[in-house]
């Protein structure tokens, strides 16, 4: 074994025993992270071309098959079900299996495929791209979620402490209603505050991938914790929801359309707000509806207060 790939195990095997750790410990968003940066290094890994690398193709499949159950795991600390689906025992299984990738030679304890590395661009990052939304997603093969792995983002965070005086607000995203649901490969949405210069108010957190698709909607049934009291964000400021999927002819994860809900909607109880063509105008000037259709994004908003 070389120094590099030596060095490399190691930190992989350090990085590993930290999200472990976190995760036992109740950390859940420190876990999740590191989870999530190490299954990112494992995918590329798994897929790297050099002729350098000291693994052998199985090996590399292998890799990607801990990078997928890292990304399981962590959808799993995300879940609002109370069952989990993989858990801290059977992750722990994975870290020998890992430290001993060179000699490794049985078959991997779990049903697992890896995921593809993909590329998830920025905001307005896919508008320099082809831009032919509908031609692309009109194809029957491209419509196939079978074909490609869920990816998982999430990247939620807990509720704030509460403060006298103060306001807290969870939304639940609910579903969302688009003409071809159905074809939306691996669906989520980012979630982000904004002034009205488009300047992040808060962290920006994704949901994990939608939980079902039917009819004319996603539907999420996720919660999101807004990551200031209300009264602390400034005038003018709103809450952006973008709804971004996975394209497979061009490998990357696009932006489909966005909406926005500003400081006088904040009000408990269910709401639908209007969805909007892409690229996403986070100071709202140039603004342009997706459809004419009944089609929104559904919401439901729960208000906290000491």
């Amino acid at each position: 074994m070389s120094e590099v790939t030596r060095s490399l195990l190691q930190r992989w095997g350090a990085s590993f025993r930290r999200g472990a750790d976190f995760d036992s410990w109740g950390q859940l968003v420190e876990a999740i992270d590191e989870y999530q940066i190490l299954a990112r290094h494992l995918q590329k890994e798994a897929q790297a071309q050099h002729n350098n690398s000291e693994f052998t193709e199985e090996q590399k499949k292998t890799i990607g098959k801990i990078a997928t159950c890292l990304e399981l795991r962590s959808a799993a600390l995300q879940s609002t079900q109370s069952q989990e689906e993989f858990k801290l025992e059977d992750l722990k299984k994975l870290e020998p299996i890992l430290k001993n990738i060179l000699t490794y030679n049985k078959e991997f304890p779990f049903d697992v495929q890896p995921v593809p590395l993909r590329r998830i661009l920025a905001p307005g990052e896919e508008e320099h791209l082809e831009f032919e939304e509908d031609e692309e997603e009109g194809g029957a093969g491209a419509g196939s979620p079978d074909s490609f792995p869920a990816r998982v983002p999430g990247t939620l965070l807990p509720r704030l402490p509460s403060e006298p005086g103060m306001t807290l607000l969870t939304i639940r995203i609910e579903k969302i209603g688009l003409k071809d649901a159905g074809q939306c490969i691996d669906p989520y949405i980012t979630v982000s505050v904004k002034d009205l210069n488009g300047i992040d108010l808060t962290p920006v957190q994704d949901t994990p991938v939608a939980s079902r698709k039917e009819d004319t909607y996603v539907h999420f049934n996720v919660d999101i914790e807004l990551q200031k009291h209300i009264e602390k964000l400034t005038k003018g400021a709103a809450i952006f929801f973008e709804f971004k999927h996975y394209k497979p002819k061009k490998r990357f994860t696009s932006t489909k359309c966005f909406a926005f809900m500003e400081m006088d909607e904040i009000q408990p109880g269910p709401i639908v707000i209007e969805l909007y063509k892409k690229p996403t105008d986070f100071k709202r000037k140039k603004l342009q509806l997706l459809t004419k259709k009944p089609l929104y994004l559904h919401l439901h908003q729960t208000l906290h207060k000491e």
